[in-house]
């Protein structure tokens, strides 16, 4: 596994979720922050939240956690902080160095990288977790689960958000905080609970429940 508190170097090039505005919202604890589809279409995000401690839904996902958790997409740590204290072995990983660092400081460990790339413990995890709208992440929400079960060993779990509309869409969005200049394109998906139910079939991935709290929609998956 790694040593708490471990950080790769991140690359120097401009990339998704390293540029200005992600690291800005996390250095003034609030937004705004949005996606911005190419068509101006702006989605908040939840900032504020982010940076709470775990909240009902997350609770509901923390009691469903089982064994070693791999945080995708972790953000400033909530999540790996959380299970950290429930005694889970927990690993968050975010391509923002910003996230990295804030996940570290709340006593988490985290580790700078892409889900796609070469990630500690893989065919070990027990529980995958892609939450706050990170199923979304490459724009390919069935080739992210087929990784995920690269990740988990044998009776691993995903459990994943999905969007808290019906929706089922891939697009180009940046990053926009209304105060500077807009992030570098990258693609995205958001997918409502029956489109993820479907994404996850076409993985070979099947529902095992799925619920609501506080109007996020979750679902726990098994390969």
């Amino acid at each position: 596994m790694t040593t708490p508190g471990e950080t790769t170097r991140p690359p120097t090039a401009r990339a998704p979720w390293r540029d200005d505005p992600y690291a800005r919202a996390l250095r003034a604890g609030q937004g705004p922050l949005f996606l911005r589809r190419t068509d101006g279409w702006l989605m908040p995000l939840e900032v504020e939240r982010w940076l709470a401690d775990a909240d009902a839904g997350d609770e509901s996902v923390l009691a469903r956690c089982r064994g070693a958790v791999l945080d995708v997409g972790c953000g400033p740590g909530r999540l790996v902080a959380a299970l950290a204290e429930r005694g889970h072995p927990a690993l968050g990983v975010d391509v923002s160095p910003a996230a990295v660092t804030r996940t570290v400081r709340r006593g988490g460990t985290a580790l700078c990288r892409s889900v796609f790339g070469p990630l500690p413990g893989e065919g070990r995890w027990t529980t995958v977790l892609l939450l706050d709208g990170n199923i979304g992440i490459g724009g390919d929400p069935a080739a992210l689960l087929v990784r995920a079960a690269e990740l988990l060993g044998r009776d691993g779990r995903v459990i994943a958000e999905a969007a808290p509309v019906e929706v089922d869409e891939r697009c180009e969005v940046r990053l926009d905080d209304g105060r500077g200049p807009l992030g570098v394109p990258f693609p995205w998906a958001r997918v409502g609970p029956e489109a993820l139910h479907r994404h996850a079939a076409r993985a070979g991935w099947t529902t095992v429940h799925s619920w609501t709290v506080s109007g996020r929609s979750f679902a726990e998956l098994a390969p």
